[in-house]
Order: structure tokens, then sequence, then C-alpha cells
């Protein structure tokens, strides 16, 4: 029996005290960190807010295994937010149009989730109204004609079975009642409505494709709304990202078990504690960043220094610099390269790794020494 099919379904219960402890310790932990991301200046914040928000396109298409290019979605985001940043590139339909879901729920947070929202989400989801190269229904809940939605794996006679969604029929009155719930403004913590949206939504499974990722945007909103802010500073996209197989084998045994949702708010709430901690080393990043510049812009650098830093500082940027990379990245001779990489040892903002000859490379330092440059 799957849960849908249990008789108190959708009646979720849940043990207050296996929760109570969870729950306060992620509240302690989202204020803490709200708290700090206060006392920053606008640009800061807004860095902060562009950073978490590409994680959070990025890692949930990676939980159902697309992968999308990070500049795209970065570009994309910095586009819609009206933030000037360096290197934009042009992103894909495709792209655009998760960005477009995702900036919804979040700055949306306050507006009510309705039929006609889910079906744009669904569309931008899938603009060429194709899941690969099979032809699906878009902007509308799935149709019996496309038979069970079944979650499988396997190969073909020897499928293993992990869930089965309701049946496509009675999926208006299904909707009809959990947007109600969500909408509906009760004494439940927003915290803990994330966690049960998040499960509900992917129970019922309306649309043919695409419904993990709109749940996990729900769930945003829902934490949106707990926060008070259309600002996201903590993914936890990208938390469940790395949990990846936990994430589904927890969804997998609620689906086999009762409306009691104890061991799933359990694991959500332990999820999103990791996820905000995590968020404190985005922050750390941001406030590194801001203290470089602050040390380079005391004598400024030309630009295709400025234009190394900025690509050594992003998240996707592999191993270290050396003098064919840095004269590859900007296109010059690798004389000029190392005399510039030279310049920047000089003044403390490249630190030369061990190695000699061929091998020798430079990193960021880890920490910013504030004095004057020389």
């Amino acid at each position: 029996m799957w849960i849908h099919e249990h008789r108190h379904w959708p009646n979720f219960t849940w043990d207050a005290e296996a929760i109570v402890s969870r729950l306060a310790d992620g509240r302690y932990r989202q204020g803490h960190l709200l708290g700090r991301m206060e006392v920053l200046g606008f640009e800061l914040k807004r860095e902060a807010n562009l950073k978490t928000l590409t994680n959070d396109v990025v890692t949930s298409s990676a939980i159902e295994g697309e992968n999308l290019d990070a500049q795209e979605v970065r570009s994309s985001i910095a586009r819609r937010l009206g933030i000037a940043v360096a290197g934009l590139v042009p992103a894909s339909r495709h792209v655009e149009g998760i960005v477009e879901m995702m900036l919804d729920a979040a700055q949306g947070f306050s507006m009510p989730m309705t039929n006609e929202r889910l079906f744009s989400w669904h569309a931008a989801l899938f603009p060429t109204g194709r899941s690969g190269m099979h032809r699906i229904t878009v902007g509308s809940w799935r149709t019996k004609d496309a038979g069970p939605m079944q979650v499988v794996s396997g190969p073909i006679g020897r499928e293993n079975v992990h869930f089965e969604a309701p049946d496509a029929w009675i999926l208006p009155d299904e909707m009809a009642a959990f947007l109600a719930w969500f909408n509906q403004k009760n004494t439940l913590d927003p915290v803990l409505k994330a966690g049960i949206a998040h499960l509900w939504f992917v129970t019922i499974h309306p649309f043919e494709d695409g419904n993990g990722r709109i749940a996990r945007a729900i769930g945003d909103m829902a934490l949106a709304r707990a926060d008070g802010i259309p600002e996201r500073f903590y993914s936890l996209s990208s938390q469940i990202e790395t949990e990846r197989k936990e994430y589904y084998n927890q969804l997998e045994r609620q689906q086999r078990s009762t409306p009691d949702i104890t061991d799933w708010l359990a694991w959500f709430l332990d999820c999103l504690g990791r996820a905000i901690s995590r968020a404190e080393q985005t922050l750390g990043n941001v406030l590194f960043k801001a203290q470089l510049w602050d040390k380079i812009n005391q004598n400024p650098v030309n630009e295709r220094q400025r234009s190394v830093i900025n690509r050594m500082l992003e998240d996707d940027f592999k191993g270290h610099i050396h003098t064919s990379k840095y004269a590859k990245l900007t296109k010059c001779s690798n004389d000029t390269a190392l005399r510039d990489i030279q310049d920047l040892k000089l003044r403390g903002i490249f630190v030369q790794n061990p190695g000699r000859g061929r091998t020798t490379s430079y990193r960021l330092p880890e920490q910013i020494d504030s004095s004057p440059d020389l």
C-alpha cells in the first residue's frame, strides 16, 4: 500500500517530541545566519543572494540528473535581478525558464499558490513541450493517456517500482486539497510546512515530469515565508544534492508507509540544519572576495589581472593558475602573463605553491593581509 492509498491520507501526523529539538535548532540557525547577513552592506548581500540562487538552480536540476551550465544560470539570475557582474554569458531558453520559476518562488513567497501559477512554472521548465525526446503534457496535470505514473529502476522486464502516484483522474481533487492547505494561514511553523509540502507534492506527482524540481521550489517558497524575506542565503537543494541517495531513500520509505511522517520530517529538518551550516561557508567566501577587492583597489590591477582574479574566485574554477593557463585565459603572451603573475605575487594577491620550473603554480591567499601594497 502506498501512502496515498491509506485511509487517513492526507491527514499527516507526527511525533512532536521527536522533532521539536530539531525544529528549534533549525530556527536558531536560521536566525543566526540572517542576523549575520543583516549587518552586511547591500552589495555583499546581493552577491550572497546571487551565489545562493545559482547553487539552488544548478543543484535542484542536478538531483534529477540534469547538468546546467553554472555560468549561464548565474548570468540569467544577475540580469533578472539587475546585478552588474563581469563575464555575463547568454543563457539558453531552458535555463531561463528554470531561473524564472525559482525567482518567482522566492520573490513571490507571500503570494498564494494556484493551479495557474504551477502551470506557468511547468511550462517554464519545458519550453519546447518535450522532456528529452518525448512529447509531454505541459502546463496541465498529467492525463490518463500517459499511463500510470511510476518511478522505476532496473532493466526492462525486471523493473523495480519505487513509487506509484495517484491516478490521473483524481488529480484535480488532490491538488485542490493541497493548495487549500498550502495557502491557509494557520499556526503550523512554516519550516514544518516546507517539509510537508515537499513530500505531499512529490506524492501527488501531478505532472508528467518536473515534479521534483517544482516540489523543491514550493519548499523554498515556504522557507522564504519562514525567513520573511525574498533573498535566499542558504540552499536546501544544494544539501539535498549532496545527500541525494539518502534523500531518495527517505522519500521511498515514506511512500511505502503511513501518513505518520515523523521520520521524514526529522530527516528534512536535519538536512535543513546542515544546509544552513553550509551557508556559513558561502558567507565566508563572499566576505573573502570583498576583502580581497578592498585590498586590490588600493592600487588597482590591469584588466587582464582583474579578469583572472574574478575567474579564480568562481566556484567552478579548477586547480591553480600558472603562466600558460593565465596566457590562455587572457589571450596574451607567456612573457606578459609571467610579468602579471609576478606583480600579483609581489603584492601578496597571489601565493606561490611548492614546486619550481614548469610546475610552478599560484593560488589566492587564504587570508587577506590588510596592509597596503608595495
